[in-house]
């Protein structure tokens, strides 16, 4: 079996992996573009040994410490994003590591495999990092999510990393009343909804009015994750893992140009 055959279910993934590190689409996706052309130039640097998905994302690392925004000079401090600053104050390799065992779901020896560190390392880094996170600022979260038992435990979740959850909207006009009512910090949103209407399509609208930043949380991930329009940097796919939740939402905070200041 070829390389590109193997490594082509795990490409969706992967651009989610590398937006939820960069904060960006357009960087996570640059990213996963040089790692593929580096392995078309040079298939041979691809670690058979691992394993297809562990290969892929410890080829992706080798990318990313090693070209681009990751060697670039500082930019003097009243130039630098918010994002940006924040990014100093977690350590890169510890991200790395949470990102991989939270939201990839790759147990404690794969974060080691594909970061090429010990299981203990990579255990240590894991837990540094929650605890680097826990030190974001709180905002206010809107909830969109039609099945009561689902928003419950979300909800649950949001508060436990002292969030305030301003409501939980289970329509399209639900989630736009709400919005109205408190604008929220962060956006938790299912793409279908109790009454057949679309939750895509209410955080299209809000987005439309305000700037926050958007998790999906979704079992169909496939219908975002198409590569022919603008997909989400933070998905998470049902049945989900609630540390993987509680990771995706730190990261989204972590890279909103509002983080560090609770919404209005």
């Amino acid at each position: 079996m070829s390389i590109a055959t193997e490594i082509a279910p795990h490409l969706p993934y992967l651009r989610r992996f590398a937006r939820a590190l960069s904060g960006t689409q357009a960087s996570g996706d640059a990213y996963v573009v040089a790692t593929l052309e580096a392995l078309i130039a040079d298939p041979g640097t691809f670690p058979r040994d691992l394993g297809a998905r562990v290969g892929l994302y410890r080829l992706f690392l080798q990318m990313w410490s090693s070209v681009g925004l990751n060697t670039q000079a500082s930019a003097p401090e009243t130039e630098r994003s918010a994002a940006e600053r924040n990014l100093d104050a977690l350590t890169p390799r510890s991200r790395q590591a949470f990102l991989l065992r939270t939201v990839e779901g790759f147990s404690i020896e794969e974060v080691a495999q594909v970061m090429n560190i010990a299981p203990s390392n990579a255990a240590a880094l894991v837990q540094t990092a929650g605890q680097e996170i826990a030190e974001q600022v709180a905002t206010d979260v809107l909830i969109i999510e039609d099945e009561p038992i689902i928003a419950l435990d979300i909800e649950t979740m949001v508060e436990e990393l002292g969030h305030n959850v301003t409501g939980v909207a289970r329509t399209h006009r639900e989630a736009i009343a709400l919005v109205a009512k408190k604008r929220p910090g962060l956006v938790l949103a299912d793409i279908q909804l109790a009454d057949g209407s679309s939750g895509l399509e209410a955080v299209n609208e809000i987005l439309a009015a305000i700037e926050v930043p958007v998790i999906f949380i979704t079992a169909y991930p496939e219908r975002l994750l198409t590569g022919d329009r603008p997909e989400p940097a933070f998905l998470i796919t049902k049945p989900f893992q609630p540390e993987a939740v509680k990771a995706a939402i730190s990261q989204a905070l972590f890279f909103d140009r509002r983080a560090g200041r609770k919404a209005a």
